[in-house]
């Protein structure tokens, strides 16, 4: 566990680049190699067809849509462990994770019977090509019983980053790509006696990897972690106080993923009707996007669980200086990155696709997603900054209103002018800017430091 330390007069605990550099990059490259999932479906998909690779798209995000609620809940109770840890009540985090395992197992078997009965009635609504959306009902019904193995790693997560002990995360993401790397070669292209299933093999073999990660996390516990001291060795009993006093926190970022992925969602909905080709563009954007974002998000992540630590620790004014030196290693880290895949969008865009139409066609969309991160760093960080003073409703309220802003441009640009799928890709631009100007000016107004959860 990374500890924090004292400023020169002795008086608020502060974190150095270096450590939280050390708390970041384990979950840099779980939340990484995590995106190499949806890498490996897509590349895989990008060589079985346009159909399926465009039919990816609308499933991978409609799958991501019902895991990001319950990923909210699990960012809630990373909040509520981060702040117990800072208090030194190590044994409350393992009752705030047992809790939230009950949980997530009965919003997983809800969510898995919803989308069982009303999934073919959606993607019927949504989706106007009938063989897109086949495809992507095929994928979502192999995809979604993986949710029980999801929905219960995000919690292994949430406990890890919240206790700053983020290094299993690293073991735990490399041992789940490899298997489904593994599991999709079996199962897409047919391998080992095992019939070829395209779309549908992709699903499976995510869903197994997801298993796969779950188990990992188990046998890490048991063996590696110290149960006793954090309250895993035992769990005291289910109690509904205890678990609306998580979801008093949890439930705005419920909310919040859930209604921020649903944008991504009608966001694809709208590129889908502009065409085929734009829809396999655009996915494989958005896949391009998922390794900037999971580097920003590994650093937006440590934000959130560090003020949460720091304000546990009573020392609310440190907050400032903390978010100000992880959004200068944001900029570094993900800036660089932004800046080679422009320099060199061929051999980026050649790992998700063989086919030189689309890679040629993609090319412009990519540079408009590089330009957005300049404005997309500090819109996240800011805004998990918020979220980490426990301020979880306002955070949401604060989202909805840069995501209503987003909503009305998309809908304009796509709908009505019907630009060219880059041009749309600038709505990264109109939300990166809104959330960035919103939590920023919340983060200065200082009313969170008094915030108790």
């Amino acid at each position: 566990m990374v500890t924090a330390g004292t400023n020169a007069a002795g008086k608020a605990p502060t974190y150095s680049y270096r450590q939280i550099w050390t708390i970041a990059y384990p979950i840099l490259i779980s939340l990484v190699m995590e995106q190499l999932i949806g890498m490996t479906d897509t590349a895989f998909m990008g060589r079985v067809g346009e159909t399926e690779l465009g039919a990816s798209a609308i499933a991978g995000i409609f799958y991501m849509v019902i895991f990001m609620i319950g990923f909210g809940f699990s960012i809630g109770s990373q909040i509520i462990i981060a702040r117990r840890n800072g208090e030194g009540n190590f044994r409350e985090t393992g009752n705030v994770f047992y809790h939230g395992v009950c949980f997530l197992l009965g919003l997983a078997a809800v969510m898995v019977l919803l989308s069982e009965m009303y999934s073919p009635w959606l993607m019927g609504k949504m989706v106007s090509s009938p063989e897109i959306a086949e495809a992507a009902l095929s994928y979502v019904k192999w995809r979604l019983p993986g949710l029980f193995f999801a929905y219960v790693t995000a919690m292994f997560r949430a406990f890890y980053v919240g206790t700053t002990q983020t290094r299993t995360l690293t073991l735990n993401s490399i041992t789940m790509v490899v298997s489904n790397v593994v599991f999709n070669w079996i199962f897409v292209f047919g391998k080992l006696g095992v019939p070829a299933m395209g779309i549908a093999g992709a699903a499976i073999g995510s869903a197994l990897a997801e298993l796969v990660s779950l188990i990992f996390f188990i046998v890490y516990t048991v063996m590696k972690t110290d149960c006793a001291k954090y309250g895993l060795d035992r769990f005291g009993g289910f109690h509904f106080r205890k678990l609306g006093d998580i979801l008093s926190v949890s439930v705005w970022t419920m909310i919040q993923n859930g209604v921020s992925i649903s944008t991504w969602l009608i966001f694809f909905l709208f590129i889908e009707h502009l065409g085929e080709m734009p829809l396999a563009i655009s996915n494989i954007i958005r896949n391009v996007s998922g390794l900037m974002w999971m580097v920003l998000m590994a650093f937006s992540s440590t934000c959130s669980s560090l003020v949460s630590n720091i304000i546990g620790n009573g020392h609310p004014d440190a907050v400032k200086g903390l978010v100000v030196r992880i959004l200068k290693i944001g900029y570094g880290a993900v800036g660089i990155m932004a800046i080679l895949i422009a320099l060199f969008p061929h051999a980026v865009l050649r790992i998700y696709t063989n086919m030189p139409e689309i890679i040629e066609a993609s090319v412009p969309s990519l540079w408009v997603l590089c330009s957005a991160y300049l404005l997309t760093i500090p819109a996240n960080i800011f805004f998990q900054a918020v979220s980490g003073t426990g301020s979880t409703r306002t955070a949401f309220l604060l989202e909805l209103s840069a995501l209503i802003i987003y909503m009305f441009y998309c809908y304009f640009i796509m709908h009505i002018v019907r630009a060219d799928v880059a041009v749309c890709w600038t709505a990264e631009h109109i939300y990166g800017g809104a959330m960035s100007l919103l939590c920023g000016w919340y983060l200065l107004k200082g009313r969170w430091k008094n915030r108790k959860i």
